[in-house]
């Protein structure tokens, strides 16, 4: 049945064929190749379907980037991720971070027992001798395509992108080594990963495409792109998120992150599932406290003449901020809001008091509450925070 399924869509292709012939459209102009669209489908549709090499991040036969900020567990994820996929397939893991000492230490628990990795999974690494005097981009992407010829290996990942490209800023170059990288994707049929850094970036910002180190063009280029965030609820989880989707579903979006924390078992560091949430629950937020410095800061800058441009400034807030916290105190003194009288330290110090902070600081709380006497007293709790800190 299959067969003769397949048969009736050879003699369909053959038929629409003739018929854009028949129509006067070519198939081939230059480089190009033209077809319709129906039949672009139909042939489409003889070829197999693309396997899922790791959940839904990144399937067969695509060119895919994972990207974070250094020391967040890049290497940790796509080694677990090469582990996977080699108990069914050969892959190659190009390790340009770690040294031979380093990845053994690694995968070694505090017994001296290695963990012991599938035989598919082949550790390529780099002979800096034969580097020397050669074109190192030219050399590694020629590498990559002798490995393909002599290995018939067909999955790839490489660790990282900074030994692909040393110029990975300027558009162009970036430009010519993902042509590359696609043209030996096309050629041999490779599923590719690239690791990528970001540049240090703030915990209370979604990651973007623009946290891509590097031009804008390496986005462009990649089929699938996913990133590993650090928790700012705990140092030790991770989230990862799709960024970029041809392939399967957009299912691990900014709403639905997969949450991971870095442990070692049996010998293997490893990116262990804790659970699903939001990009936003792992963000860092600014608390009580850091807002109340903040605009007990805003308040005393402007009382010492500082313009809203000059304060935006300096604590790195827009400008709209810092004019409504100042708007807002004008308010509240015209209010006519009743201080609080100052009550004396006790000796030994209670809760809220500067104790033996010295006596610079004791002047400098002092003078900012009577500054602010006629304010309300969440300004003055944010003030006496910000000079117990």
């Amino acid at each position: 049945m299959e067969e003769d399924k397949n048969y009736i869509s050879m003699i369909h292709g053959d038929l629409t064929r003739a018929a854009q012939m028949q129509n006067g459209m070519p198939e081939n102009i230059g480089v190009m190749s033209i077809k319709t669209a129906n039949r672009t489908i139909l042939e489409a549709s003889q070829l197999p379907t693309p396997r899922a090499l790791w959940d839904s991040f990144w399937y067969e036969g695509e060119l895919s980037c994972l990207f974070a900020d250094s020391n967040v567990g890049k290497s940790i994820l796509a080694v677990q991720i090469a582990d996977r996929i080699a108990r069914t397939d050969n892959v190659l893991y190009l390790d340009f971070e770690l040294s031979e000492k380093q990845f053994q230490l690694r995968y070694t628990d505090e017994y001296g027992k290695p963990y012991t990795f599938p035989e598919r999974l082949y550790r390529v690494s780099l002979d800096c001798d034969a580097l020397l005097d050669a074109d190192f981009e030219g050399t590694i992407i020629g590498s990559i395509e002798q490995m393909a010829q002599q290995t018939r290996c067909r999955i790839f990942i490489v660790d990282n992108l900074t030994y692909l490209c040393c110029a990975m800023e300027k558009g162009d170059a970036a430009g010519r080594l993902m042509i590359q990288l696609n043209n030996l994707k096309k050629r041999y049929g490779l599923s590719i990963l690239v690791l990528a850094h970001t540049p240090k970036r703030s915990l209370d910002c979604p990651i973007t495409s623009n946290d891509l180190a590097g031009s804008k063009r390496l986005y462009n280029f990649f089929d699938s792109v996913f990133v590993i965030g650090k928790s700012a609820l705990d140092g030790g989880l991770r989230y990862v998120k799709q960024l970029k989707v041809r392939y399967g579903t957009f299912s691990y979006d900014a709403d639905n992150v997969i949450v991971y924390e870095i442990e070692k078992t049996d010998a293997f560091l490893q990116f262990v599932f804790r659970g699903y949430s939001t990009e936003k629950e792992h963000l860092k937020k600014p608390g009580d406290n850091e807002s109340g410095q903040r605009d007990c800061l805003i308040l005393q800058l402007s009382q010492s003449g500082k313009s809203v441009r000059e304060i935006a400034s300096q604590v790195n807030c827009g400008k709209s901020t810092v004019s409504r916290i100042i708007q807002r105190s004008k308010e509240d003194r015209n209010a006519a809001v009743p201080g609080v009288p100052l009550s004396r330290p006790k000796e030994n110090g209670t809760m809220g008091q500067v104790g033996q902070a010295g006596q610079q600081e004791k002047q400098g709380r002092r003078s900012c509450l009577q500054d602010m006497k006629r304010t309300t007293n969440l300004e003055k709790a944010a003030c006496t925070r910000l000079y117990d800190s």
